[in-house]
């Protein structure tokens, strides 16, 4: 599959790839008549590196995440290490809302019971 035909098909923008190709995190990647070609197991990085991108994960921390997961089951702990990291930080995300959602809730308690009317 060509760079072009992943981008198209995954809604990967070229750009992304181009990065991710310069990370050298696609290994089986080749070049043939001077266009990238993928093959499975390069689509499967892919839709990893995009799962990453999805939990929150920025640039930086995808590429550690990804050297760390080519060099095989002696980085499980690292890897597992930054997943609880990022966990962490979406349940203070989530916190963060449910507290806001509770404040705005009661400001919406007091409109309707005339309890915050100027004066």
């Amino acid at each position: 599959m060509t760079k072009e035909e992943v981008s198209s098909r995954y809604q990967i923008p070229v750009k992304v790839l181009d990065l991710y190709q310069s990370w050298g995190l696609c290994s089986a990647v080749k070049a043939a008549m001077e266009d990238w070609k993928y093959n499975d197991q390069d689509l499967e990085r892919l839709s990893m590196i995009m799962a990453l991108h999805d939990i929150g994960f920025e640039n930086q921390a995808v590429e550690k995440y990804m050297r760390l997961m080519l060099k095989g089951k002696e980085t499980q702990a690292a890897r597992l290490s930054m997943l609880n990291e990022q966990r962490s930080k979406a349940l203070e995300e989530i916190h963060l809302k449910e507290r806001q959602l509770e404040r705005m809730d009661y400001l919406r308690h007091a409109i309707r019971e005339g309890i915050a009317q100027a004066k």
